[in-house]
């Protein structure tokens, strides 16, 4: 096995800490934690106004078809487990862990994710939630296989991404579309949805795909509340095969920045795959051999989202690593240091201390600018008593790892 190990990851090599990762953690993370401001509410507050309408678009998910930034903060965040992966496969085979070790790490990595994402999900609930498409259970039902790859050669990398998304999209293309008379208010769909389409690209339409129609079959197998018919937000367990393809695109993009390339050769690399991905991301969306959904991560959305991804890190890495400008994201550091505790604190202590802060504040002092603003001052608050959590582990040198 250590034969196979691609020149990533060997562990002869010297491991150099890249700030931009660090930061495009803390970044995502924030855009994550941001949702806590209910900045999108300043479009209903203030309706009309052009730039909280943009606010709201890009705080917000598109109802199915299309991408905003909030969109890109799943993509971001399992394309930076990728990108982390050659630095840390390095890592433990330079301290003389074994290859059979490293994978069993990985198999537990991957069964904590998904348990852990179970459990967040199941919160407020009577009974264990079975549910998989959470952030967390959707990288770890593919973690394993990508690091597998991670330890083959070169080659496989790349064609292990473009083989998983050639047979994903051959797999909704060779399953039948939805009849004409398709029942969508049975499965949740408003009559009036505007994001139908016909022919060929129907294949793809919310809760009538192959992956709804696994989830009908899946989803049932465990215990619940009342059986499975559909996910309201049209969601499906089988993205986590072509999330698997955004986190090699990670893998990819890591292994450039672990490599010792020139800045011109390196830029080459990530210009050309930023190009790449979303072009032909909006081509085959724009000639509906594949519509670009986020929620069901088709194709088109993997490459997209991975060229957005691509050029994120980049423009980081000219900033935080080759000019060194890195004072500026010493609160994204933090942020970034302790991800997956600020997601659980995201789902478990969130609310909890909002409550607290309007139980004995009162709500006074966040209406100062009016009753409709209140609800921002309120997550701002929130999110600076989390942001000091974080920062009192930082100084500490606490991590919460997996």
């Amino acid at each position: 096995m250590q034969k196979l190990d691609a020149p990533a990851v060997k562990a002869a090599s010297p491991i150099e800490r890249k700030s931009s990762i660090d930061v495009f953690r803390g970044m995502v993370m924030f855009l994550m934690l941001a949702e806590l401001l209910h900045l999108g509410s300043l479009a209903r507050a203030f309706p009309g106004n052009w730039f909280f309408e943009w606010v709201h678009f890009h705080t917000t998910h598109v109802e199915w078809e299309g991408c905003s930034l909030h969109d890109l903060i799943q993509p971001a965040f399992t394309f930076l487990v990728g990108v982390s992966m050659p630095f840390s496969i390095a890592s433990r085979l330079s301290k003389g862990q074994s290859t059979s070790r490293l994978l069993l790490h990985a198999v537990w990595r991957s069964l904590v994710l998904i348990g852990l994402g179970i459990v967040l999900r199941s919160l407020g609930r009577d009974q264990t939630y079975f549910t998989f498409e959470d952030t967390l259970t959707q990288i770890g039902l593919g973690y394993f296989f990508v690091v597998l790859i991670a330890l083959s050669p070169r080659w496989v990398h790349y064609a292990s991404a473009f083989t998983i998304l050639v047979l994903f999209w051959a797999a909704f293309a060779i399953a039948p579309p939805p009849p004409f008379d398709f029942d969508y208010v049975a499965v949740g769909v408003a009559p009036d949805w505007p994001h139908h389409h016909e022919g060929f690209a129907s294949r793809w339409n919310i809760n009538s795909n192959l992956s709804w129609r696994v989830d009908q079959w899946w989803m049932n197998l465990f215990p619940r509340e009342e059986p499975f018919v559909y996910n309201s937000g049209g969601y499906s367990t089988l993205s986590f095969v072509p999330t698997m393809v955004t986190m090699i695109f990670g893998l990819i993009a890591g292994t450039w920045m672990k490599e010792p390339l020139t800045l011109q050769a390196r830029s080459n690399r990530f210009l050309s795959a930023t190009f790449i991905g979303i072009g032909v991301g909006l081509l085959l969306a724009w000639l509906d051999i594949v519509p670009l959904v986020k929620k069901i991560w088709t194709p088109s959305f993997t490459l997209y989202s991975g060229g957005w991804c691509m050029l994120w890190l980049y423009v980081l890495h000219l900033v935080c690593d080759v000019k060194a400008w890195t004072r500026w994201a010493f609160p994204f550091m933090v942020i970034g240091a302790n991800s997956i505790l600020i997601y659980v604190m995201s789902w478990t202590v969130a609310d909890p201390i909002s409550e607290m802060l309007v139980r004995h504040l009162g709500r006074a002092p966040f209406e100062l600018f009016g009753e409709r603003t209140a609800p921002i001052f309120i997550g701002a608050a929130t999110l600076g008593i989390m942001y000091y959590v974080l920062l009192w582990l930082y100084r500490k040198r606490v991590f919460v790892k997996i």
